[in-house]
Parts: structure tokens; C-alpha cells; sequence
């Protein structure tokens, strides 16, 4: 059963990496460490009620879906062919979750935080705002391009709005994954 499910998860990883590649010839990513993610906790920790926190972590899931694995194909297809494979911005100093690019300041998050509110007011998925600042990423792979996430803000706003707008109206319960 383990094997049958790796080789239907790898099959599923190639066409979905398939997909990816199709929609573009630039990918931007923001490497993690998917071993410490497995990791248990080390510190016991007690909650408001006075019990003890779990200290399992996101091992199980991490397995099933196998993010590495996709980042790998995805790295060998856009190299055969003849792109420049992936771009791996700093995670240290790009911190696309944390960061508001109208105000040019980062804000530290909690994850369970799943939407971030920008200093114009507007309220955006935590994610999909991530995805859109990868997207600006300037030449040294450090920090957005301002001018871009601009020229660019609009657009995806209107984008993000609409696809909120039709995850609502499906009416349908969705995995966090």
C-alpha cells in the first residue's frame, strides 16, 4: 500500500508539475525545511486551560504530500526545458509572509493567522499574498521589486477577490492543505 500510494503521489506530482510549467516560464520559490517541519516538538508547553499542548508536528501530512518531491520534478522539467529551473528567493531576508508592500514593513504572524490586512484597509489571503510577492521578486532574489508589486497590485487584487468570491459560492468544505 505504502508503494502504491508513493508511485500515485509521484504520478500526480509530474502532472502537476506539468500544469505549473505550462503557465509560465519563471518560477520563484521559497525553499523550506521540510525535515524540521516533522519534527516533535522539543518544549513542552501547557495552554490557557492548563493542558498540556501536543507536540506532534506536521510529520504525517508532510509525507503524504511530499513538497520536496514536487520541487524536484519541477527543478529537472524547467531545466529540460531550457529554462533556468527555479528561483529560490532568501527565506531569511525575503520573508514573503511577513511583509506589506505599501508600507514597506514586515509583520511578524502567527500561522494559524491565515489572512493579513494591508495598510490601505484591504484584507487578503495570507498565501495567495506570499505567491503574489514571489511573483515581484527583484533581481536579488533578497527582497519584492517595489515598482512591480505596483504596477502589478491591482490586478491581483481583482484576481484574488474573484477566486475568494468562487471558493465562497462553491459552498464546499476545503482542506487547509
Amino acid at each position: 500500500l505504502q508503494r502504491k500510494n508513493a508511485d500515485i503521489r509521484k504520478q500526480q506530482h509530474y502532472e502537476l508539475a506539468n500544469e505549473i510549467l505550462q503557465m509560465g516560464n519563471e518560477i520563484y520559490v521559497e525553499p523550506m525545511e521540510y525535515k524540521a517541519l516533522q519534527k516533535r516538538a522539543k518544549e513542552t508547553t501547557v495552554n490557557a486551560k492548563g493542558r498540556y499542548n501536543r507536540k506532534k508536528r506536521f510529520g504525517k501530512s508532510l509525507a503524504n504530500k511530499a513538497p520536496a518531491t514536487l520541487l524536484l520534478i519541477l527543478e529537472s522539467k524547467s531545466k529540460n526545458r531550457g529554462m533556468n529551473g527555479l528561483y529560490k528567493v532568501d527565506k531569511w531576508e525575503y520573508k514573503a509572509s511577513q511583509y506589506d508592500h505599501l508600507s514597506k514593513q514586515y509583520h511578524k504572524k502567527k500561522l494559524s493567522q491565515r489572512t493579513t490586512q494591508l495598510e490601505n484597509g484591504d484584507t487578503v489571503q495570507r498565501d495567495l499574498y506570499a505567491a503574489f510577492l514571489l511573483m515581484n521578486a527583484g533581481t536579488d532574489l533578497k527582497s519584492p521589486d517595489q515598482t512591480l508589486c505596483e504596477q502589478t497590485y491591482e490586478r491581483f487584487k481583482q484576481l484574488h477577490d474573484m477566486e475568494i468570491a468562487r471558493l465562497k459560492s462553491e459552498n464546499k468544505t476545503h482542506l487547509s492543505s
